[in-house]
């Protein structure tokens, strides 16, 4: 006998999950399917046990490079990766079992196996048993998120040849690593390894790493890199990728001449391609793009109206933070509430390599070809005594201002948590607040915040401490 729900959400991973939580909240009778793990990809997998990571191979890179600097040594100091990972796995489990609760908590009803729809208003949900329940949604939600986008040719075998997804669980540190792309994954686990002194090589297709953001953030993370040990090869095309017998082999092209690269594992870390094939989807009639991202309007509705999607399946912005954001406003349409369009350009974007980098909305070149009379007001680490103080002054804040009205159009920065840094900027633009008033507003002192006061003065002509 099949169960009735107001909304049934596809998916539990940050966009799912929050999706439900707000659904409920309105009133509505929802139910949440998960083929694997609460709380998705990210909670397990991605942005929370890496960010433990993160935060051991800091305190590992102090202790193996910088002690002297602050006035400490060892004779005989051991790093345990293995307790890292274990670690990990305990700030990962505590907040899983946290989202289990937040759905007793607002009477969500939970599925764990795997969704499928079955007609325009039906989800079938088979368990791990084979076991099949059904479910009629009056409204659909689909938040399957993406998985790793690997090329047929290169076998993972999560040994020798891995993902982020082995990556983050394996316990035993590999001696060398090359790391294929250098998007946020690949230069967080470079950060990682690195710290405790894995021989890191990354390879990147385009010209320069980080290559979404502004230009300046790609030459001042690889001059970071490159000072902390890390081989970089831009505009390096990988032509092969095969395991042997000492680990992996790595053929790369440059200018038409190839330079094969060996070490004992590599980690394919150069994109995503969304989880949207074999929903039954397209036989309920919702459009897919070529690249298999579900179509979406601003309501997050697909093209059948009660089926929405929201996160990584859109493809609109692959990050966790906008697929939450998604997922509440997919809720909120359902309900009938009033709904703020997203601006998928102005959301914040945050990679915690060392140094941290954390963006949003235009680069000075993006907003020069779109035709702004452009300012800049920036704002180095190395005149901010926080940042002095910390012993972590590499980088700077940059402020990009459209020079008539004093607009906000972006901002880019690289240096110590720039990431927590972020929303007064994104707040600030959100509010049409210019750089006048975020220099007129008083910041504590001593605090990283201040740059991006110094930043708007700059903006401003009128810089104070530089």
């Amino acid at each position: 006998m099949s169960q009735t729900f107001d909304v049934v959400v596809i998916g539990a991973g940050p966009g799912g999950y929050v999706a439900a939580i707000r659904a409920a909240q309105l009133g509505l009778k929802t139910a949440i399917v998960e083929k694997q793990w609460m709380g998705g990809v990210c909670l397990n997998v991605g942005c929370i046990p890496s960010k433990a990571l993160l935060r051991n191979a800091e305190l590992a890179h102090i202790l193996r490079e910088r002690g002297k600097e602050f006035g400490f040594t060892f004779e005989n100091l051991k790093l345990d990766y293995s307790v890292a990972v274990k670690r990990s796995r305990q700030v990962s489990d505590r907040l899983v079992k946290g989202i289990g609760f937040l759905m007793k908590k607002n009477n969500i009803s939970v599925f764990m196996g795997t969704g499928k729809l079955a007609g325009p208003n039906t989800v079938t949900v088979t368990d791990s048993n084979g076991g099949v329940t059904e479910l009629t949604a009056r409204n659909i939600i689909v938040a399957t998120g993406a998985s790793s986008a690997v090329p047929a040719a290169w076998k993972i075998d999560g040994e020798k040849i891995l993902t982020y997804w082995e990556a983050i669980l394996q316990e035993k540190l590999p001696k060398s690593v090359v790391v294929i792309g250098s998007g946020a994954i690949g230069v967080e686990f470079s950060t990682i390894w690195n710290s405790y002194g894995v021989e890191v090589t990354i390879v990147e297709m385009m010209p320069r790493i980080v290559p979404l953001e502004d230009e300046e953030i790609s030459a001042e993370l690889e001059k970071s890199f490159k000072k902390r040990g890390i081989k970089v090869l831009t505009g390096h095309k990988v032509e092969a990728v095969e395991a042997v017998e000492s680990g992996v082999r790595v053929t790369v092209s440059s200018n038409g001449a190839s330079t094969v690269l060996e070490a004992e594992q590599a980690l394919v870390a150069i994109g995503f391609r969304p989880n949207s094939r074999g929903l039954g989807l397209e036989e309920a009639g919702v459009a897919i793009s070529e690249r298999g991202f579900v179509e979406i309007n601003e309501r997050m509705q697909t093209s059948v109206p009660h089926i929405y999607a929201i996160g990584d399946v859109t493809g609109k912005l692959m990050l966790a933070h906008v697929g939450s954001a998604m997922g509440i406003l997919a809720a909120e349409a359902i309900a009938g509430q009033e709904i703020h369009p997203l601006n998928y350009e102005m959301m914040p974007r945050a990679t915690y390599c060392q140094p941290q980098i954390a963006s949003f909305g235009l680069t000075e070149a993006q907003a020069r070809e779109r035709g702004y009379s452009v300012k800049v007001g920036r704002f180095p680490f190395q005149a901010n005594g926080k940042a002095l103080g910390l012993g972590d002054y590499t980088g700077w804040v940059k402020l990009v201002v459209d020079e008539k009205y004093g607009e906000i159009l972006g901002a880019s920065m690289i240096g110590p948590e720039v990431t927590e840094l972020l929303p007064e900027l994104t707040l600030a633009q959100m509010m049409e607040l210019t750089p006048a008033e975020i220099a007129r507003n008083v910041h504590a002192h001593p605090t990283l915040s201040e740059t991006l006061m110094e930043a708007a003065h700059g903006a401003e002509g009128q810089a104070i401490h530089i």
